[in-house]
């Protein structure tokens, strides 16, 4: 067997995380080997947030025209579906190419490996007949897939992924949507938008059960306007397609028939193609356990979806600058150490860019590696309105035996809900440490949710004190000035 190749670092799966690990490394100058098998940038800028956005921008201008009537004359809407499929492809996508993201990161001195990487031993991994040797480290990115359930029949038949839906040219009459979380919900308006007839089956007893019950309400409220039927307490039981239509049969003898049948039930982790037992990681985990820094274990990092902090772009993101400070320190250090005759050159550039992101992390003294901090994790669900939320949930507050308050505004009530008039659903919920008098969670639903969001988060990650927030001047009239109405209520 041929001698493995010795290399810096070797990340596997280029999703936009890995990607962004791979490429910094790169440019500060140490040698990178990038494993990917599918698409370099991942699920994001081609099956997920880019596109699927595009999607919902689209449904939402032609929600806003039908709004007209009552505010300002009549107006008669056509959808097209036919400008979002191109726009998707050819601005988006690339058709699914993948090019432009690859040279992307060979251009920054990567190198990219087509494949799957499987580790294979103490900092070695396998990809096909190569094998490399990671001088400073291995740093996994290889994210989750869409998580079917084993419903009966379900296997045989042409369903939907996340996928399908995104790359449909020619919209389909009517549609099931098996699953009533973020993505589910995202994809079954925008397509009712668009004048297909949507079903939305749940097992549990309410759509986005991971957010506060009024923000179910909401939402629930604003599909049913839609025209989408949503059945939730249904579980499915058994799946047939007959050629042309699906049939979902579930508990109770409910039946639901539809010319396609999306499947968005979650995603998981696939830990069982890593290798993960020839380096003692016990891969019968959910997902990777990691610590405050992302690694997995001595010489392992892991950033992204496997590590089970959220399916955010926004969470791969943050949690790569982390393990770039990490990766870099470790690089540095070994180049300090007695022997750094088997250590690339790493020089000024590359230290630079360690102290630099030391310096910008969460906690740390300047220079030092910043630790992965998730009390304030952001998170939106882009339907209309937008759901957004930060933080704890109130039940998750008071399972945890903190003191909570709770602070309650309708966003109709608001000067600005009532100019909005028409689509101005909405509220903003706080959840207080009355203890603390600090901000541990909050949702903004309404017309720019994930907007308003922003100055939420920064109250629960800063931990501003509840009399600040009070006496801040909030501009009038926006949305956001909701905040103070629901700080008012708080006290």
């Amino acid at each position: 067997m041929a001698e493995p190749e010795v290399v810096d670092v070797v990340v596997i799966g280029l999703g936009v995380g890995g990607e962004e690990v791979a490429g910094r490394l790169a440019e500060a100058g140490l040698s990178v080997v990038g494993i990917e098998r599918n698409l370099v940038g991942g699920e994001c800028p081609y099956w997920g947030c880019i596109p699927s956005k595009m999607m919902i921008r689209a449904a939402n201008a032609l929600a806003e025209a039908r709004r007209v009537d009552g505010l300002a004359g009549s107006a008669q809407v056509q959808p097209d579906w036919a400008p979002v499929a191109k726009r998707i492809r050819e601005e988006a996508t690339d058709t699914w190419d993948d090019t432009v993201a690859a040279d992307r990161f060979t251009g920054k001195g990567g190198r990219l490996v087509r494949g799957s990487g499987r580790l294979d031993g103490p900092r070695r991994v396998r990809v096909g007949d190569q094998v490399f040797q990671a001088r400073h480290g291995i740093v996994l990115n290889t994210g989750t897939r869409p998580s079917v359930p084993p419903i009966d029949g379900l296997a045989d038949t042409p369903y939907w992924t996340n996928h399908q839906a995104i790359e449909v040219e020619q919209l389909p009459e009517s549609l099931l949507v098996l699953g009533g979380g973020a993505i589910g919900l995202e994809l079954a308006q925008v397509f009712a938008r668009f004048g297909v007839r949507v079903t939305v089956v749940e097992a549990l007893d309410r759509v986005l059960a991971i957010e506060e019950p009024e923000a179910s309400e909401v939402a629930a409220a604003a599909l049913r306007a839609d025209g989408v039927e949503i059945h939730t307490g249904v579980r499915a039981e058994r799946v047939e397609h007959d050629g042309s239509r699906f049939t979902l049969h579930g508990n109770g003898g409910a039946a639901f028939t539809a010319e396609r049948l999306l499947v968005v039930t979650g995603r998981r982790a696939h830990l069982e193609e890593l290798g993960l037992d020839t380096v003692g990681v016990d891969a019968a985990q959910r997902y990777l356990t990691v610590d405050d820094r992302l690694r997995v274990s001595d010489g392992i990092w892991a950033v992204g979806d496997v590590t089970g902090e959220g399916a955010f772009t926004h969470i791969a993101m943050y949690q790569a600058g982390i393990v770039i400070a990490d990766v870099l320190a470790h690089a540095r250090e070994a180049e300090a150490g007695p022997d750094a005759s088997g250590t690339a050159s790493v020089v000024g550039g590359a230290m630079g860019a360690a102290s630099s992101l030391g310096a910008s992390g969460s906690s740390g003294s300047a220079g030092s590696v910043p630790r992965a901090d998730y009390r304030a994790l952001p998170r939106v669900t882009f339907t209309d309105p937008e759901v957004g939320a930060v933080g704890l949930t109130e039940r998750q507050a008071r399972e945890r035996g903190i003191n909570v308050q709770v602070g309650f505004t309708k966003l109709g009530s608001s000067t600005r809900g009532w100019i909005h008039r028409v689509g101005d659903d909405g509220f903003i919920k706080l959840i207080a440490d009355a203890d603390q008098g600090v901000l541990i969670g909050a949702t903004s639903v309404g017309p720019a949710g994930g907007e308003v969001l922003s100055a939420l988060v920064v109250a629960v990650h800063a931990a501003v004190p509840l009399s600040q927030l009070r006496h801040m001047i909030y501009a009038y009239p926006t949305f956001h000035r909701a905040i103070e109405d629901a700080l008012h209520d708080l006290s």
